[in-house]
């Protein structure tokens, strides 16, 4: 019997190898499901739906859309970190999901350098520090200088965020104190700001843009280290007054680790030729996302855990390490 044992393990290992190559051929072979860990409106779910659509007509099958908002996109990682490694759902994953949640959360659900595969870096953007038209303050130092005057609120799509640790960046770096109000989604909050109930938001671009070009909002800065294309004569907050600022965001498409090889490079190879699409890059620019050419696999990791430590930093600056 024991001698036997390892011939039939390993004949087990060829039927599951064969199973899985099997699988991969006629995949996809039913709906794809992209989890989004915010609520419709919100620069993840607009890119997906566009990125969906696409691959959708390319694979023959179509891509299904899955909001799970809430507890800054765990409640949506979680979903897919124990979902069926068999390339059927996806996540559009912010910087949050990666880079951010290691460092906010003593127990975090989820390992994100263990138990996802990275299938493409896809886009990036600046969020965008904006106010209602009325707001007195028209620059950073007009801000910076009405913050040391009176205490100012700014809003975020919810604690731990990258809306939320921008604002405390910002506080730090310019030695200021604001209120933080949390709220479940970007729209929400700058409804308030349109009401003049909140005083800022730094927003991302698929809330805020249209908002901004029609003067129902006013941009002041926005948080990348270079201007953005998309509003390109709104200055970056890095030369307002506060060199080397930087809190510029991404999206990454993830599946569960254990995806086979073949599917990964498949979904890979698809995301890389939609994004690749003159008109693809232009809707994305009109929602205020820039394409990106990913890397490989190994430069995916690589460049998860370089973001992770810059945002650990921002993190630990905020004084929110492992507060949750």
């Amino acid at each position: 019997m024991f001698i036997a044992r390892p011939a039939v393990f390993a004949a087990a290992l060829l039927t599951l190898a064969a199973v899985t190559t099997a699988n991969a051929q006629t995949y996809p072979d039913r709906n794809i499901t992209f989890v989004v860990g915010f609520p419709p409106g919100s620069s993840s779910d607009t890119f997906a739906r566009n990125l969906g659509s696409r691959m959708g007509e390319r694979m023959g099958k179509p891509f299904v859309i899955e909001n799970k908002p809430g507890a800054g996109s765990i409640i949506a990682a979680q979903t897919v970190a124990r979902a069926a490694p068999d390339g059927y759902t996806i996540m559009v994953a912010p910087s949050g999901t990666i880079a951010i949640n290691p460092a906010l959360y003593k127990n975090l659900p989820y390992d994100p350098l263990k138990d996802f595969a990275f299938l493409a870096h896809t886009a990036s953007f600046p969020l965008i520090l904006v106010v209602n038209p009325d707001f007195p303050a028209k620059t950073v130092q007009d801000l910076i200088k009405l913050a040391k005057e009176k205490r100012l609120t700014f809003a975020s799509s919810g604690a731990g965020t990258s809306i939320h640790l921008t604002g405390e960046l910002f506080k730090t770096m310019a030695g200021i104190e604001m209120t933080h109000v949390p709220y479940k989604g970007p729209a929400l909050a700058v409804t308030d700001i349109l009401g003049g109930r909140i005083d800022m938001i730094f927003s991302d671009p698929a809330t805020v843009v249209s908002l901004v070009k029609d003067g129902k909002l006013r941009a002041i800065a926005v948080t990348s280290l270079d201007r953005f294309p998309v509003l390109p004569d709104v200055p970056t907050i890095a030369e307002s007054g506060l060199p080397g600022f930087d809190a510029a965001s991404w999206h990454m498409m993830i599946a569960p680790a254990g995806t086979p090889e073949a599917i990964v490079t498949r979904l890979r190879t698809e995301i890389k030729t939609v994004l690749a699409m003159p008109d693809m890059k232009q809707q994305m620019l009109s929602v205020g996302l820039v394409a990106v050419d990913s890397p490989g696999a190994a430069e995916l990791r690589k460049f998860a855990e370089v973001e992770t430590a810059r945002w650990t930093k921002i993190v630990q600056q905020a004084g929110l390490a492992g507060t949750e």
